[in-house]
């Protein structure tokens, strides 16, 4: 089975999430998360810090992420997993493939006219608001 996965990264505020603009298929032109491929072999959190900073060049110390959710797509034999976390400070990006940009957090990521994944992204951040304060350490 192939692996995947894809980063939530939130600004230090967490007003602005990380997006990269799709260069090719699928999805071109779309709106997506940031991540890669896993490699064989290769554990989750290092395949995400590794993506994270091949597409960006943010590095593990400037970020914590959580492990938020798997989908796995058994006609395709892929599965992706997903991660999220937030900046620890303010950062300069490095684009590899795909240009980078920050949103608003609030945005309706359920619009697959913007957006890639036929509605993930939305289903994903559903996730993260009902999970906000295990992803950024708050305490209550």
């Amino acid at each position: 089975m192939r692996g995947y996965n894809v980063i939530a990264v939130f600004s230090p505020d967490k007003s602005k999430m990380l997006m990269c603009r799709r260069a090719k298929d699928p999805y071109k032109g779309l709106l997506n998360m940031v991540g890669g491929k896993i490699e064989s072999g290769e554990d989750g959190y290092a395949a995400a810090y590794r993506e994270l900073y091949e597409e960006t060049g943010i590095t593990k110390e400037d970020i914590r992420i959580v492990h938020l959710m798997d989908f796995t797509y058994p006609l395709c034999d892929e599965y992706v997993e997903v991660y999220a976390g937030g900046l620890k400070c303010e950062v300069t990006l490095r684009e590899e493939k795909n240009p980078l940009l920050w949103i608003s957090a609030d945005c309706d990521f359920f619009d697959m006219t913007q957006y890639a994944g036929e509605g993930n992204i939305g289903h994903i951040m559903e996730h993260i608001k009902l999970h906000w304060k295990e992803i950024f350490d708050e305490h209550v």
